[in-house]
């Protein structure tokens, strides 16, 4: 059975996109850049929702093709490319690079996949991990704390049936004042 990590950057306030739906305000300093290529060089199995998969495949796939390109984007890019994704969407007509699409329940389906996928699985996107946050399938949280507040917009926890219970398993601060965040979730 997969371990589930649900993670992102987060502004203060508790947003991981401002009002208009913008992530401008959660640039990555490069060590952070570094952390997260390496997250994802070790996950198994991605989950993502139809509106990141789709800001994602808009850059990602080639990026490494500019000659502008820093290694840790050539990195990345390679990365993403390469990591098996399972995306959900009811509208796209097709996935590519490593991709799947999946129309059923998002709940349904990543608690089969997460009983039948050994490794770090990662869900990406708040609309997408609501219902499976909601569910209790979410092994670990990794909370990227930016030095923001954007005064609204997409939260990155839903809202709960109850309160939960979280153990700190590290923090770790990075360069601009970012800090690493990540809770265990207790299941009972």
């Amino acid at each position: 059975m997969g371990t589930l990590i649900y993670g992102f950057t987060v502004s203060l306030d508790g947003y991981i996109a401002d009002a208009q739906g913008s992530i401008d305000w959660s640039d990555p300093s490069e060590e952070l850049h570094h952390y997260w290529n390496d997250f994802e060089r070790e996950t198994a199995l991605s989950f993502y929702g139809r509106r990141l998969y789709e800001l994602m495949s808009a850059y990602w796939p080639t990026a490494d093709q500019d000659p502008d390109a820093s290694p840790l984007i050539i990195d990345f890019a390679r990365v993403w490319r390469d990591m098996p994704k399972v995306v959900f969407s009811s509208t796209l007509e097709s996935v590519d690079w490593n991709s799947r699409l999946e129309r059923g329940d998002p709940v349904e389906v990543v608690r089969k996949l997460k009983s039948e996928t050994e490794g770090q699985l990662e869900i990406a996107g708040a609309t997408l991990a609501a219902p499976v946050v909601q569910a209790g399938l979410v092994d670990e949280y990794r909370i990227v704390l930016a030095p923001t507040v954007v005064g609204g917009g997409t939260p990155f926890f839903p809202t709960l049936p109850s309160w939960m219970s979280l153990r700190l398993l590290e923090n770790r601060t990075f360069p601009g004042g970012t800090i690493l965040l990540r809770y265990e979730a207790k299941h009972d």
